[in-house]
């Protein structure tokens, strides 16, 4: 297209798209300009000719230019035209090839990657068996409408809100851990964070400094472990079994991890819950070591054979544990809120790294949280949950009993007792590889518990998340897992 001063510009507008003119327009122009296609200093047509070359109206061009013009992209010679900026420096026009040698950032050690669970697994069709994956239908719409009508019954407030949390939230929170965990504390002694992973996240910064020894369950929660890696600490694996960490092999003297981080409730992923002489054994460790523990509380909420053991936390009278609660099991993890309870000296810690790392966890999200509390909707919710879920566990130990005898693949139904996923510890004879690909090729995603392992994994199975399967799915999906489980057996006999 030719412009006033003969100057072809590559710009091509689409009716069709779906997108205005006049933002095509500033887009193609910016990335002209950029990519060094219009030079610095190139003149630009004026707004009556580029105007009717595009075949707009010229508001259409007046407007792109104005916006340019305010992004400094172009500029206005008075009684001139309007040209490209001149003091934009000069880019090619080729994109480069990306450095062989790499950028010195990256010398720093990449993030560990947590394991992949399989491409796909939320695609429609697919029976997935992810941990970590609640039932939402049992939670009514229209009391989710009406915990968000009451977030927004205000309007916001026009300054940044507490870093540790809205002091109403707090209150009740206090309140909620005391009633259901046994934990003594108050609005003070509590933080709201942007999840679990945040909440694990900033007591690390508090606490920890590169090369720092951290325990941590083997077999455990690989995106928590994987957290602490990036912080450049190193991971004492401590091995667990059916009641949780072994305590006893923690280890001690100038070795003495500065944090160990357990599940006690529900351990991740074998489902054990550690007995108290283990607790007492463990919160001793930490006062004789000066180390502190992190106990991620992530499912307590949802037991059914037994009433669920008071939080590690109810024991401690000396400050040695620090516990992480969570709504993204018995709401959604969509919601990313969490909490930190802590001793008051790491409390002010943490409170003080929140400013720093997002200021504050999202005002609205904190209001409908605090609704559902208040109103009783949350209490009410896990009643309903903790039904739906001990069904869903009774289907699961039916569908899974014929291949409990398999002469090859002998398989034990672990952690069943707590929470939103069993672990399906299988023979050492079975290929748990073969098993995963086998259950994908007909529709089922599972994943295999070697990648909760931080070093050689001691056993092999299968870890099956079953909280966010309505029945009809879930049973067909065991019998699928059972089928494939079974033809394995046959070929490893």
């Amino acid at each position: 297209m030719a412009g006033s001063a003969a100057l072809e510009l590559p710009v091509t507008l689409d009716r069709t798209a779906g997108e205005p003119l006049q933002g095509q327009l500033i887009a193609q122009l910016r990335a002209a300009i950029f990519e060094g296609a219009l030079a610095p200093g190139a003149r630009l047509p004026a707004t009556r000719t580029l105007a009717l070359a595009l075949g707009v109206s010229r508001n259409v061009v007046v407007a792109a230019y104005d916006e340019l013009f305010a992004e400094g992209y172009i500029a206005g010679r008075h009684g001139s035209g309007t040209y490209v900026e001149a003091t934009l420096p000069t880019r090619p026009r080729a994109i480069p090839a990306a450095p062989t040698v790499g950028y010195r950032w990256q010398r720093r050690a990449a993030p560990p990657p947590s394991p992949a669970f399989l491409p796909d697994d939320g695609a429609p069709g697919i029976i997935s068996f992810r941990p970590g994956v609640p039932a939402l239908d049992l939670l009514p719409p229209d009391i989710w409408r009406r915990a968000w009508r009451a977030a927004t019954a205000e309007l916001p407030p026009n300054r940044y809100a507490s870093p540790a949390g809205e002091p109403a939230l707090r209150e009740a929170l206090a309140r909620w851990v005391g009633q259901t965990r046994g934990v003594a504390c108050g609005p003070d002694d509590v933080v709201i964070t942007g999840g679990a992973a945040q909440a694990l996240d900033l007591i690390a910064r508090a606490t920890l400094a590169p090369g720092d020894a951290v325990a941590f369950e083997e077999p455990g929660y690989f995106a928590a472990r994987n957290l602490l890696l990036a912080h450049g600490v190193r991971i004492a694996p401590v091995p667990v079994d059916e009641d949780g960490m072994r305590v006893e092999l923690l280890p001690t003297g100038p070795a003495a991890p500065l944090l160990a981080c357990v599940t006690p409730s529900h351990q991740y992923p074998l489902g054990g819950r550690l007995p108290l002489a283990r607790r007492l054994a463990l919160l001793a460790w930490a006062r004789d070591q000066d180390s502190l523990i992190v106990e991620d509380d992530y499912d307590s909420e949802f037991r059914f054979d037994a009433p669920p053991l008071p939080a590690l936390l109810s024991l401690d009278r000396e400050g040695r544990v620090v516990y992480i609660g969570t709504f993204a099991k018995s709401l959604t993890p969509t919601l990313r809120i969490g909490y930190i309870v802590a001793p008051p000296a790491l409390r002010e810690r943490i409170v003080a790294l929140k400013v720093l790392v997002d200021r504050h966890t999202s005002w609205p999200v904190q209001r409908a949280t605090l609704a559902l509390l208040t109103e009783g909707q949350l209490e009410r919710h896990i009643r309903r949950a903790r039904r739906r879920y001990a069904e869903s566990r009774a289907i699961l130990r039916a569908c899974l009993a014929p291949v409990a005898d398999l002469p090859a693949s002998p398989a034990r139904l672990l952690g069943l007792d707590a929470g939103l996923h069993a672990c399906l510890e299988l023979s050492p004879l079975v290929d748990v590889a073969r098993i995963v690909r086998g259950a994908w090729e007909r529709g089922v995603a599972v994943g295999a518990l070697s990648d909760y392992y931080f070093g050689p994994p001691d056993r092999q199975g299968l870890v099956l998340g079953y909280g966010g399967l309505a029945h009809p799915e879930l049973a067909r999906g065991v019998r699928v897992l059972a089928e494939v489980i079974a033809a394995e057996s046959r070929r490893a006999g």
